[in-house]
């Protein structure tokens, strides 16, 4: 009985080691729900991290290495929605979710993290547009562990790029992004590919000379110790002469990046050979670093050069307009008249980005993310259609519509965006950069309807491109009465991709406040600074 007793006694409960157990558990939770937690950090260096351990897999096995990859890219972009839902205030202008830790002592070098209304919508259109390419590199098999590697990095990089707020780590992720790009292009490019890939590094190592010269003249300057700080070098005032030196400098570097003319003939090239993964990497998020650097270094920290030059960037900006639209119908290769598409757009970019109006910035920053989603899904519906005719060449394709209609309504369909139908993310970017230019105070009238003028010629000439690709594609007979000839229609991961692109492009179309409400603040407090310093 005694035994039976003491076996059917209950087991004495450790309160003390279940107090401890609730005290870590609420430690865990503060540190996870608090705003000092380095999130911009983990966002940052995550891809490259997990990207590493993606060299030590088997040989074999590219599926593992594929659903690997889109696991982190899709972790990624969950972990950067719930900071920015949970943690980021939209009503405030200020650096928030800022991070500063030192790192080289010798010349005052920090890893100096931080975001805004302006960081944003880059960021996140970042971890959408790798995450679907990284989708859209489904068939990509030679070597593909190096190849998914160089798609993280390269996300790591561009992540970093916009939340830098160091002035010389931003130079490293704008330099670290670069490499990926240049293997990715010299390795699963075209026939041209070592030309193109060596012409992309000559192009952007030159114009990142200029960009480290700047870094290092305004770091230097004024100061015994090197300081790279935003937010101190943005309450420096330098020389006039100085100051335009170094708006000069960067300026050829966001050119040679957005691109701007005639330091663009890399692109064509580039887009013409390279995969069309990374064709919408370049498309979706690469170009739009140089307009990104022109407003956060050149409109925020040399205010007094950036009135100075933006006539001319104004001037520059709708000449590219027109000449790329009009150079654009003489591309054969489909890729690249995709490509000058592109240039023309970023027309639009400049023009809102010099008329120094809440409406114009606010404009070009729509158009960035605008055209990052139309760009990248014009290239992938192009990448799609050569893997199954094995055409580029406009003047040797024609009646693919009906053996491929989801891939024909899809064309067309962001053609239809990128002419800026009414209705869709296109339409709405353009034509607040119209009002912004008209409602300038800083050019006279003359100028003003001369450059609207000019600015509608091009949108003019957009169609006419757009819909003589679409009519040389799909229209007439020539494939569709050509022998032998068997052509698959899109599949589900080809309508997932297009689809996931195409509901942002008819969102912001439709309601685009949802981007104004992220950048209005602090488009206000640039003006503000900009006109009262």
């Amino acid at each position: 009985m005694h035994l039976i007793s003491l076996y059917r006694q209950k087991p004495v409960r450790n309160y003390r080691t279940d107090n401890c157990a609730r005290v870590f558990l609420v430690k865990v939770y503060l540190v996870f729900t608090t705003k000092n937690f380095p999130w911009l950090t983990i966002i940052v260096a995550l891809p490259i991290f997990a990207g590493s351990s993606i060299l030590f897999f088997p040989h074999r096995g590219n599926k593992v290495i594929r659903w690997y990859t889109i696991c982190i890219c899709i972790l990624e972009l969950l972990l950067t929605a719930h900071v920015f839902c949970y943690h980021f205030q939209l009503d405030d202008p200020l650096i928030q979710l800022e991070q500063d830790y030192r790192w080289i002592n010798l010349f005052d070098f920090h890893w100096r993290l931080g975001i805004d209304g302006l960081s944003v919508g880059p960021i996140l259109l970042t971890g959408f547009i790798t995450t679907l390419a990284t989708l859209a590199a489904w068939p990509a098999t030679r070597d593909s562990r190096l190849f998914h590697f160089l798609m993280l990095a390269m996300y790591s990089g561009q992540i970093g790029s916009f939340s830098s707020r160091d002035l010389l780590l931003f130079f490293i992720m704008w330099e670290f992004e670069l490499i990926p790009v240049y293997l990715l292009l010299s390795m699963w490019g075209g026939k041209k590919r070592l030309y193109s890939a060596t012409k992309f590094i000559l192009y952007t190592a030159g114009g990142s000379i200029f960009l480290l010269m700047g870094v290092l003249g305004m770091g230097l300057y004024g100061s015994d110790e090197p300081t790279f700080n935003f937010e101190t070098l943005a309450n420096h005032s330098y020389p006039a002469v100085l100051e335009i030196i170094f708006y000069f400098g960067f300026l050829i570097a966001y050119a040679v990046k957005s691109p701007i003319i005639p330091l663009h003939t890399w692109l064509p090239d580039t887009h013409g050979e390279a995969h069309y993964s990374t064709c919408m990497l370049l498309a979706g998020i690469l170009l739009k670093m140089g307009a990104y650097g022109l407003v956060r270094i050149n409109m925020e920290l040399l205010p007094h050069a950036h009135f100075l030059f933006s006539p001319w960037l104004v001037i520059v900006g709708t000449m590219q307009i027109i000449y790329a639209a009009s150079t654009s119908p003489g591309q054969r290769n489909l890729k690249k008249r995709i490509a000058y598409s592109s240039v023309s757009h970023m027309g639009f970019t400049i023009i809102g980005i010099s008329s120094i109006t809440d409406k114009g910035l606010n404009g070009a920053i729509l158009q960035i993310i605008s055209h990052g989603f139309i760009g990248a899904a014009l290239f992938f519906l192009a990448g799609t259609t050569y893997d199954r005719i094995r055409l580029l060449y406009l003047d040797e394709m024609g009646g693919i519509a009906i053996p491929m209609p989801k891939i024909f309504t899809m064309f067309s369909s962001f053609s239809m965006a990128s002419l800026a139908l009414p209705g869709m993310s296109g339409f709405v970017a353009e034509l607040v950069v119209f009002f912004g230019i008209i409602t300038s105070q800083k050019y006279l009238l003359i100028p003003k309807i001369l450059i609207t003028f000019v600015m509608a010629i091009g949108m003019i000439l957009t169609p006419i491109y757009s819909l003589a690709m679409l009519r040389q594609m799909f229209y007439g007979y020539k494939q569709f009465n050509a022998q032998n000839l068997h052509f698959l229609d899109s599949g589900p991961r080809e309508l997932f991709i297009s689809i996931c692109i195409f509901l942002p492009v008819i969102g912001i179309g439709i309601y685009p406040d949802f981007v104004f409400s992220l950048s209005v603040d602090k488009v206000e407090a640039i003006l503000s600074n900009y006109f009262y310093r």
